[in-house]
């Protein structure tokens, strides 16, 4: 049930995760157990809840006991253990967090552990479309891709662990809460990915500036009905290898000498013209 607890200054370890604790420590928080993540704002925070992760504790403007945010309260209510609720006015909320907080709410949540390699079979074996994101450090991106791969066809994401974590505060609020509404796995072997998602069925595409690419117009990529983009980094793109590995090379046509376009930019364009096919049927 939800513990009421009002907010008058900002000492208290209760309040570390909102003030005090980075991301990194947040991470590490129940060590050796998963540790927290920060959701912001209702629409987002009801999305986490919805795929079934546990809030640890909410941080709330006053207003939001009867506004937004009740929904989403009255959602955990009924939960069986205790759930602090910090209630705050927005004047010491704008010196907790440096600027005004998306709706008047913030939630604590708990980690899930992280998925064994057998989970991610599974989860392709599901799947249809798999965005895979290779070393793409910038959560910005990472949570605009997430946002892109929910409204464009992509079934799964798969993310090397060189990329920035899909749960970081601001790969959440860029995502809208997709990053709990298409499935993910972060691959640790990166040499396991290429292999598991060819024997799976998978046609795999390098998006990539290469002698070998082809217009990722062309109605020879979508002859199969499961396919793989692989994204590179913001700064290097794929690794050499990865695009030697993959059965395609695909480039998105520009011009004015415009060569490429920002990754996250580049993914909606290329996940549109893939599996718009998918997203016309509804499916």
């Amino acid at each position: 049930m939800l513990k009421r607890i009002d907010v008058q200054d900002l000492d208290g370890a209760m309040l570390d995760p909102y003030v005090r604790l980075k991301e990194n420590q947040l991470y590490h928080y129940f060590e050796p157990a998963p540790g927290l993540f920060l959701a912001e704002s209702p629409k987002v925070i009801g999305r986490a809840l919805s795929a079934g992760y546990v809030p640890y504790s909410f941080l709330v403007q006053p207003d939001q006991l009867h506004g937004e945010a009740a929904a989403v309260l009255e959602q955990c209510a009924g939960r069986p253990e205790d759930i602090p609720l910090y209630v705050a006015e927005e004047e010491v909320l704008r010196r907790i967090t440096g600027y005004g907080m998306t709706r008047g709410v913030l939630c604590a949540m708990r980690r899930r552990p992280e998925p064994a390699s057998e989970e991610m079979k599974k989860l392709c074996s599901a799947a249809r479309h798999i965005a895979v994101l290779e070393n793409i450090v910038n959560p910005t991106n990472v949570g605009a891709i997430f946002r892109n791969a929910a409204a464009l066809g992509a079934d799964a994401v798969l993310l090397t662990g060189g990329c920035a974590d899909p749960l970081s505060r601001r790969a959440i609020r860029v995502s809208m809460g997709t990053v709990f509404q298409v499935p993910w796995i972060v691959c640790h072997e990166e040499k396991d990915v290429l292999p598991m998602l060819k024997s799976a069925g998978f046609i795999t595409m390098a998006m990539a500036l290469h002698k070998d690419d082809a217009l990722i117009s062309d109605a020879s990529l979508k002859n199969g009905t499961r396919s793989a983009l692989f994204l590179g980094s913001e700064g290097e793109g794929l690794k050499e290898e990865t695009i030697l590995a993959c059965d395609h090379v695909v480039r998105i046509p520009m011009e004015h000498g415009v060569d490429s376009l920002n990754v996250a930019a580049a993914s909606a364009v290329a996940f549109w013209e893939l599996w718009k096919d998918a997203c016309h049927s509804g499916s």
